[in-house]
């Protein structure tokens, strides 16, 4: 099995020295510092499982590895669009994108069945711009429940969670989910393959659809928000208000608001990935967190007011930092 990681961040980089530790062909496309540590030392993973260094392929150059049977997307939702000249040199006609993205990806309505099958979303895929780098039929759902960062280049600290859920559009048990999933497992992580991936797209969004704007307006982590009454109700009513449009789209996750709730505050005083964006002055990545799921609303006509009014706050806000880099 031939893997490239394009995006070889944190995510990236682990998946790869979890793949490569389980005897994969793994190639790594990283840049900067980060590559050049990969480049001389390998991976480095620390993780209270037990640290090891993976001697992986890494460049910058995608086309140095040519057509890979999986491509495992660890960028932004942001970048997607604009990969076409790095993702291109990667592909033959069956390669798979395994994209490790939060939210509501672009191939969401592809193969979903009912009266939305084929529907295009404008807030994860202005114009079809990143259907025509990443053509739906290769997308293999992905929902990251892992922690990792960067402690330093080439060096991932694994912080907590191994399990990163794995389905088809379609919801068949494909060769190529199975495939994948017995690699990942081999390598040491857990990756079952759903028979609805989509259900675990709403169960993490749940959180990041209210955590992650709310932290970037109030400059809060995880407890402070669960612990300030007010804020928690607001979150509380994003939750309810996010239910609601994944089961007028006939998915109803299996798990409670206040199950959620409690386990966000036991994370403790963690700065969410979209607050930490804001500090580095990087680009939000709220559409495929919030603005998709107001537009979601809009065309299942569930009633959102709090999701509306979060986002049309957290766009102002977003909308800001793009002038101000501009």
């Amino acid at each position: 099995m031939k893997v490239a990681v394009l995006g070889a961040g944190a995510i990236g980089a682990y998946v790869g020295a979890a793949l490569h530790r389980a005897g994969a062909d793994v190639h790594l496309v990283a840049r900067g510092p980060h590559l050049a540590a990969m480049r001389q030392h390998g991976v480095r993973v620390l993780s209270p499982r037990g640290d090891f260094t993976a001697r992986v392929h890494a460049t910058a150059e995608p086309a140095d590895i040519g057509p890979a049977d999986f491509v495992f997307l660890g960028l932004k939702a942001t970048s997607y669009a604009a990969c076409g000249p790095l993702i291109a040199p990667l592909l033959h006609d069956r390669t798979a994108v395994v994209a490790a993205q939060n939210g509501i990806p672009w191939w969401y309505f592809h193969r979903h069945g009912g009266p939305h099958d084929g529907h295009r979303l404008e807030s994860v895929d202005p114009g079809g711009a990143v259907s025509a780098v990443l053509a739906p039929y290769r997308a293999v759902g992905c929902v990251v429940y892992a922690a990792t960062e960067l402690a330093e280049p080439g060096v991932v600290r694994h912080l907590e969670g191994t399990r990163f859920s794995v389905g088809e559009p379609d919801r068949t048990r494909s060769a190529r989910c199975l495939d994948f999933s017995a690699a990942m497992r081999a390598g040491g992580l857990k990756c079952p393959v759903e028979p609805d991936v989509r259900a675990d797209i709403w169960i993490k969004l749940l959180g990041n659809i209210s955590f992650n704007p709310i932290s970037a307006l109030a400059r809060a982590t995880m407890r402070e928000m669960c612990l300030h009454g007010g804020t928690r109700r607001v979150i509380e009513i994003m939750m309810a208000e996010t239910l609601a449009v994944a089961a007028a789209l006939g998915c109803e996750p299996d798990i409670s608001i206040e199950r959620r709730l409690a386990g966000a505050e036991r994370v403790g005083d963690h700065r969410t990935s979209t607050l930490q964006d804001l500090e580095r002055g990087k680009p939000l990545e709220l559409d495929v967190l919030l603005a998709a799921v107001v537009e979601l609303a809009e065309i299942t006509g569930v009633r959102v007011p709090t999701l509306r009014t979060v986002h049309a706050l957290s766009d102002l806000l977003a909308h800001g930092m793009r002038s101000a880099v501009a």
